[in-house]
């Protein structure tokens, strides 16, 4: 028998299928930026909190100021970082906006995989 169309905003998954639908346009850009390791080590260093010059971000590490450079464009350009002047220096802060509405998109994913693996479940013990 078919199943009957599910309700895209049905209480398992607040955002549905829509919803991450019309995020992943938006999303696709966080979670390239974050696919980096460079990139996703300096999300983790500005987690910290504050905000971090170049030579602060790339003391301790053998990588260039003019890479953390261009890796932290890429994740402004994301908008999972911001940079702030402060005189002549330029300072590095987490946006966290973004990294949130990742894990909220991923916790939808997560709910609708366990709706269908229940489902899956429902039917394998109904045929025993």
């Amino acid at each position: 028998m078919p199943s009957k169309p599910r309700n895209l905003s049905s209480p398992s998954s607040p955002a549905g299928v829509s919803g991450l639908v019309r995020a992943s346009d938006t999303l696709a850009g966080v979670f390239a930026a974050l696919g980096d390791p460079t990139r996703l080590k300096l999300v983790a260093v500005l987690c910290a909190g504050g905000a971090f010059s170049i030579a602060q971000l790339t003391a301790g590490t053998e990588i260039s100021r003019q890479a953390v450079t261009k890796h932290l464009q890429v994740l402004s350009d994301a908008g999972v970082v911001r940079d702030v002047k402060m005189g002549r220096e330029r300072l590095w802060q987490l946006e966290p906006a973004q990294i949130e509405e990742a894990r909220r998109m991923l916790e939808a994913i997560g709910r609708e995989w366990d709706v269908a693996l229940n489902k899956l479940k429902m039917f394998v013990e109904s045929s025993e």
